[in-house]
């Protein structure tokens, strides 16, 4: 048996990534019909948490949010694990009883990190508060303006910090982030800033100068070195990147032509892809990059499951350009018409149609935690669901060690 695993950013007030919320399975209508909250919970810590290996490379080293039901807090099923392994979700299933206040003191006196999830206000709830930590809003629910009133109410005279649930838009954040939210969850980093039109800033300019050399059919190498050549800090990106994955040899990459002779055309290509991505979100949440990064190989690896003897590398460009509206702030459908890719790839990103548009679809869908739409794409590709759960995780870890790489 294997489990589908998704993951979704959780942002502070300064859009760094401070933690991620695993996301097992969504209601009952989805893949584990058959499967409560409790085994739900259970399988997802025995199969994430019992290594401390595994828990780092699922959250890229933050904190993980992890769902918890009444029975499983009851039980102190926390506490086999240490403090610091992961924030305590208290599911909105769970009732207010005295068996649960009971548990809740315990874990806070341990040090645990405690928060209520999809909160509705209830009187009842007042006793739990000096032991929790977080209160999360899902503002599909609560609204913004009645969450507000009670942020304004308990800000003051507690400890208590508040975190917005499904914000899926910039304006969504702004919002949030005005009434005096804390923390935010949701893909809104991922959608393009256009409230007003912008103009390509220097380094979007440089950016698309490079996807444009990378997408041809044939790379004009002198050309990119050329483009890179005239941004420093483009310069040492590139040649970081080139050294981080060349350590062993006991001199350094120090020229672009070396990295070239080095790494051959295909590897070079890609890292140029790294480094034009990596300076597109300089002022952008590193969650972008991470996940430009994840979505383009989960799809290079759904692709070359398809057609193993192909490379990949249209199936990547899709995954990455698909958030390349939010990278650089301008319509997707613009843009495209900038570069020279594929009559496919522009099908995928466009109409999501097409072989790759399946695949975009069910990456999007995987993103969303949607289990349902996760197993109709995976049908419709005919690939196995057990196979796209590890290409997941294994995205995951892989966009993990590059966003490692660059902070360095």
């Amino acid at each position: 048996m294997f489990s589908y695993i998704a993951r979704q950013p959780i942002l502070n007030r300064n859009k760094q990534t401070v933690g991620y919320e695993l996301l097992f399975r969504d209601g009952p209508d989805n893949c584990f019909p058959n499967i409560d909250d409790e085994q739900a919970t259970n399988r997802l810590l025995n199969d994430n948490f019992f290594s401390s290996a595994g828990e780092a490379q699922l959250t890229s080293g933050k904190r993980a949010f992890v769902n918890f039901p009444h029975s499983s807090i009851v039980s102190g099923t926390p506490l086999l694990f240490p403090k610091q392994s992961f924030i305590i979700e208290i599911l909105e299933s769970c009732e207010p009883t005295d068996e649960l206040f009971e548990a809740i003191k315990k874990l806070h006196q341990k040090g645990y990190t405690l928060a209520l999830d999809d909160f509705i206000p209830n009187k009842q709830w007042t006793r739990f508060f000096p032991y929790i930590h977080i209160i999360k809003f899902d503002i599909r629910i609560i609204s913004i303006e009645k969450a507000a009133r009670f942020i304004q109410l308990y800000k003051e005279k507690t400890k208590l910090r508040f975190l917005a649930e499904k914000v899926e838009t910039q304006e969504e954040y702004q919002q949030a982030y005005d009434v005096g939210f804390d923390l935010f969850q949701g893909f809104f980093f991922s959608k393009p800033e256009m409230i007003q039109r912008k103009s390509l800033k220097p380094s979007s300019l440089t950016t698309l100068r490079l996807f444009k050399e990378i997408c041809a059919a044939d790379v004009d190498f002198d050309k990119i070195e050329q483009i890179i050549a005239t941004d420093l800090t483009l310069s040492y990106k590139l040649l970081r990147h080139v050294n981080a994955l060349t350590s062993i040899r006991s001199k350094p990459v120090t020229s672009f032509k070396q990295a070239l002779i080095f790494l051959g055309e295909d590897q070079l290509r890609r890292f140029v892809t790294f480094v034009a991505t990596s300076h597109a979100v300089e002022n952008k949440p590193q969650s972008l990059y991470n996940l430009s990064l994840q979505r383009a190989h989960f799809c290079e690896q759904l692709y070359r499951t398809r057609v193993p003897k192909d490379h990949g590398n249209q199936a990547f460009l899709t995954g990455l350009f698909s958030l390349l509206d939010s990278l650089l702030d301008q319509p997707l459908e613009e843009l495209i018409e900038l570069l020279p890719l594929s009559e496919q790839v522009k099908l995928a990103l466009t109409k999501r149609a097409g072989p790759l548009g399946v695949i975009l679809n069910l990456t999007d869908a995987y993103d969303q935690a949607n289990w349902p739409l996760v197993r109709k794409y995976s049908a419709a590709l005919k690939i196995n669901e057990s196979s796209i759960a590890d290409y997941y995780l294994e995205s995951v870890k892989w966009s993990t060690e590059y966003e490692q790489t660059s902070a360095k």
